[in-house]
């Protein structure tokens, strides 16, 4: 199943393997994916002469991975293959307390502090992109603390149990029964909710932490400001929920220069590979909760509790995929409103959807969604699409794809488990109508990430921070860089640049005296 190179691959990755493991499998003879997982986990185990696989009789279809004989808290009712198999692969790293997505102290000791016992369900897809992220997350959470167990489970396979649950967007993640959230997160956002189930006795360290420089944000315009700010000689830490930011939601990517194409997983994977070539405090699964200005000091408080301070703060948080803001919508999100098309169309399979958007995701979502769904309407607020002629030109080509122009949606409607229809007004006569449809994709763009600091520094009207041509803001010793900023062209290497000008400009003022470094 496996070709050699991705085989030759797996055996380098396990060759620090120090303890032994088994791929227990429990399927039915009959079960028509037996012999496919199997022969993928039989190549898996191929690899290396620590890992093995048992085959057992069962019911249905999973398997679970044991240590040294003992069964882990993690079992797969999927074949992890496509978007999963890292997630296999780093199943068993991480029980062999390697790999790269291993928490730091603090989060370890997060997860270990959670007291109430928690059985997780992940319910995926194996074409969905941001399924990996969650299923990940969970399963160090799972690996870490004893109370918790976690399920991943493949939708295609397991249709009845999704049908039964009215799961219309993937990842669903359930805790003891329930829904606890649904899409795109990351292993600190997945950790509140838990420990808001489960309850945590997890203490905060108060020891403050001083830096020269602290970046805010893991996107392209962040890792670029900490990489200079690093090579200036400055003590630099780096705050984020993920390296890689925003970057990681985008499939394909054509327009880096002397890189022809990419992805969006790569390109977080490099800005990672290179972050790590500089001595950089990388403290990922967390947000900034506070800033407070003391003496030209900036002190910051994390979503850990991490009291942090730095003479200079480069803001780089990005931005966010924006909401309607209309009746409907947080009701339905998960049961017929999604973000992601990649991720959710395939469960709009001959049905009716609407893309409200027509700028360039909006486009690039209807053009995705045409070779699925029955039927697309594309709903556009200004009288003309905003999207690039290319992308305008392809949809011209698509028989089941309808056009509305100036068009204001004004409700989704349906009765909390799934969508029934869109209600929009026409923005030249004031009509209002209604668009049967099975689900709606909001495409409407991005809003800036600068909510924590919006007390401190001046910000336009769409949340964007002001800065001047060298990315410093009002307040001497705070910069932003990259989407959260006014800079136009949200683009990665616009980002990138903006995010070395801005360490660039405290290297600067910390030479003319406006900054005093704070370590020694």
């Amino acid at each position: 199943m496996l070709e050699q190179s991705i085989k030759d691959q797996v055996t380098n990755v396990f060759q620090g393997l120090t303890n032994k493991y088994t791929f227990q499998v429990q399927v039915a003879d009959n079960h028509p994916k037996k012999s496919e997982l199997i022969g993928l986990l039989e190549d898996v185990a191929s690899c290396s002469n620590k890992v093995e696989t048992q085959v057992n009789e069962g019911e249905s279809l999973s398997f679970s991975i044991l240590k040294n004989g003992e069964e882990s808290n993690v079992k797969f009712r999927a074949i992890p293959n496509g978007h999963e198999f890292t997630t296999l692969l780093l199943a068993v790293l991480n029980m062999d307390g390697i790999g790269k997505n291993l928490p730091d102290e603090t989060l370890t000791n997060r997860i270990k502090s959670i007291t109430g016992k928690v059985a997780l369900k992940s319910y995926i897809s194996l074409t969905c992109t941001n399924c990996p992220e969650v299923v990940q997350a969970l399963n160090i959470i799972s690996f870490l603390n004893p109370n918790i167990t976690h399920e991943i489970i493949d939708g295609a396979i397991n249709q009845e149990e999704v049908d039964r649950l009215n799961i219309q967007a993937v990842p669903s993640v359930y805790a003891n029964g329930e829904s606890l959230h649904v899409g795109r997160s990351s292993l600190g956002e997945l950790l509140g909710k838990i420990e808001k189930l489960a309850g945590s006795k997890f203490s905060a360290s108060q020891t403050t932490k001083n830096y020269d420089v602290v970046v805010v944000g893991g996107g392209p315009a962040g890792v670029s400001a900490a990489i200079y700010s690093a090579r200036k000689g400055f003590k630099v830490a780096i705050i984020a929920e993920k390296v890689g930011g925003q970057v990681t939601e985008t499939v394909a990517i054509e327009n880096m220069i002397s890189i022809p194409k990419t992805t969006g997983a790569q390109l977080a994977t490099n800005l990672m590979a290179h972050l790590n070539d500089y001595p950089v405090d990388i403290l990922e699964n967390r947000m900034v909760e506070n800033v407070e200005l003391k003496n030209g000091s900036k002190h910051l408080t994390t979503s850990l509790g991490e009291k942090i301070t730095t003479p200079a703060l480069i803001i780089a948080t990005g931005a966010s995929w924006r909401k309607l803001g209309v009746p409907g919508e947080e009701d339905h999100i998960g049961t017929g409103v999604a973000f992601c098309t990649h991720c959710d169309g395939p469960f709009y399979k001959d049905k009716k959807v609407v893309v409200v958007g027509g700028g360039n995701s909006g486009l690039e979502a209807a053009i995705d969604l045409s070779s699925i769904a029955n039927d697309v309407t594309v709903l556009e607020f200004m009288d003309t699409l905003k999207g690039d002629q290319v992308l305008q030109d392809k949809l011209a080509d698509k028989p089941n794809v309808s056009i509305i122009t100036n068009a204001q949606t004004m409700r989704v409607e349906g009765d909390g488990s799934k969508v029934s229809a869109l209600q929009y007004k026409n923005r030249e006569s004031g009509d209002i109508k209604s668009i049967d449809t099975d689900g709606v994709f909001v495409q409407i763009g991005l809003k800036a990430n600068s909510d924590v600091f919006s007390n401190l520094i001046d910000t336009n009207r769409m949340g964007e921070i002001e800065i001047d041509a060298h990315c410093r803001t009002k307040i001497p010793g705070i910069y932003a860089a990259g989407d959260v900023s006014v800079v136009p062209y949200k683009q990665i290497v616009i980002a990138m640049g903006e995010g070395a000008k801005a360490a660039l400009s405290a290297f600067e003022d910390s030479i003319k005296g406006v900054l005093s470094t704070s370590s020694n």
